[in-house]
Parts: C-alpha cells; structure tokens; sequence
C-alpha cells in the first residue's frame, strides 16, 4: 500500500513530538449500508512506531476509533536527521505504513 500515513516528527529539548494521521476506514461491523446490509468490520488492531531498531511505540486499538484516526506521542533518545516509522495492521491483514525525517 502506498503512503498510508502522514507523518510529521519535530525535536525539541530532547523530546520527539511526533503526529501522524492514518487513511482508514475504521468500520465497527454494526452499521448497515442503504440496502441494509450490515458493513463488515474493517478495523486497525495494532499501531507501532521505531527509529532504526528500537520500537518507540506500541498501541493496541479496536472498533472504537474514528475514521482516518489522528496519533500524537512523544518520546526521547532520538536527534534530528533520524527517521521515525509509524505502521499499522488491520482486522483483515492489510498494514500501512509511513516515515518522516526528525527535524
């Protein structure tokens, strides 16, 4: 899948501040289309972020989350220049993924 995620990664006073924002269209399985039928749940399960080896973040989410979903955290250890790398798997096996320069 191309880009499936925007990122952006900012350093400040040692803390990385990073934003990301995910194409998905995070269906729960319980709405119904115009002729009724019941949409089929479509869903990411796991969210993670690393910089060269070292896994920064690890989320785990459900139906619960929005469409086209919006992450922010922060974490320390990194400089500017590093890449970071945000990844997602979904219900269905699919997976996106970004990166996006420290600066």
């Amino acid at each position: 899948m191309a880009a499936s995620i925007r990122i952006r990664a900012k350093l400040s006073d040692g803390i990385t501040e990073v934003k990301a924002l995910m194409r998905h269209p995070m269906e729960t399985g319980q709405r119904k289309d115009s002729s009724g039928q019941t949409i089929p749940a479509h869903y990411i399960t796991e969210v993670s972020a690393t910089v060269g080896e070292r896994v920064v973040m690890r989320s785990f989410w459900g139906a619960a989350v929005s469409q086209n979903p919006f992450l922010g955290f922060r974490f320390s250890g990194a400089k500017a220049g590093d890449a970071v790398e945000v990844k997602w798997l979904d219900n269905k096996g699919e997976s996106g993924s970004g990166t996006a320069k420290i600066a």
